[in-house]
C-alpha cells in the first residue's frame, strides 16, 4: 500500500495542473478578448504618457 501513497499526490498534482492550463486555454480569445486588448492599451498609453510627462517636466529617466 505505500505504493498507493506514493503515486497519489504526482496524480492529483498531474490532474490539477491540465485543469489550469485547460482553463488558461480556454480563456484565450473570445468574446472577451477586444475587451481585454483595449484594457491593456489604455494601461499602456497611460504609463507611456506618465513616463514622457516626468522625463519632459526635467526629472532624469
Amino acid at each position: 500500500m505505500d505504493y498507493v501513497a506514493a503515486l497519489v499526490p504526482p496524480v492529483v498534482m498531474a490532474v490539477a495542473f491540465t485543469a489550469l492550463v485547460v482553463t488558461i486555454v480556454k480563456s484565450q480569445g473570445g468574446a472577451n478578448k477586444a475587451k481585454e486588448d483595449a484594457i491593456v492599451d489604455a494601461a499602456l498609453a497611460r504609463a507611456e504618457a506618465a513616463r514622457q510627462q516626468t522625463t519632459e517636466g526635467g526629472a532624469t529617466a
